[in-house]
């Protein structure tokens, strides 16, 4: 499906208490970054995904796969592999946190992201305590970044 995903992506400052909250496991790498062409698994699901330029707002166009065509595409992947758990945590008017918690080779490393549906809402966005610095705009921070550096 196509459509634009805007987003803003923050550090952690406090981790708040995780009971209750549904828990995904995401594993995911990177078979370009140049252009962005991703394959996730996200629990039972497996998605392709391709992500335009951009920081706030881009382009982003995702497609179902079968378990089959995900495993095919896992050996073409460049990089480092990335595992981590997303807690999903509701915020206020219906916001929705995305709190990610990294595993393997970078385990101790979290961020948090939260979709908005107009850049009017990302720029208005209140910001909970419980988040840290805005990493919105540094590239160091994307997943497909993350997936070059990270040591095995």
């Amino acid at each position: 499906m196509k459509s634009f995903e805007i987003e803003r992506k923050f550090l952690v400052k406090e981790l708040p208490n995780l009971e209750g909250y549904k828990k995904q496991y995401i594993r995911q790498g990177y078979i370009s970054t140049n252009p962005v062409l991703r394959i996730r698994q996200q629990d039972n699901n497996y998605i392709f995904t391709f992500k335009g330029k951009g920081d706030i707002k881009r382009l982003e166009i995702e497609t179902e796969l079968s378990k089959e065509e995900f495993d095919n595409l896992w050996e073409k992947i460049e990089g480092n592999s990335i595992t981590k758990y997303r807690y999903i945590i509701p915020l206020y008017d219906n916001f929705v946190a995305q709190l990610d918690i990294y595993e393997d080779n970078l385990k101790g490393f979290m961020n948090i992201e939260v979709e908005f549906d107009s850049l009017e809402q990302a720029n208005g966005f209140d910001i909970p305590s419980w988040f840290g610095e805005d990493i919105t705009k540094d590239i160091r921070y994307t997943n497909a970044y993350l997936s070059k550096i990270s040591k095995k």
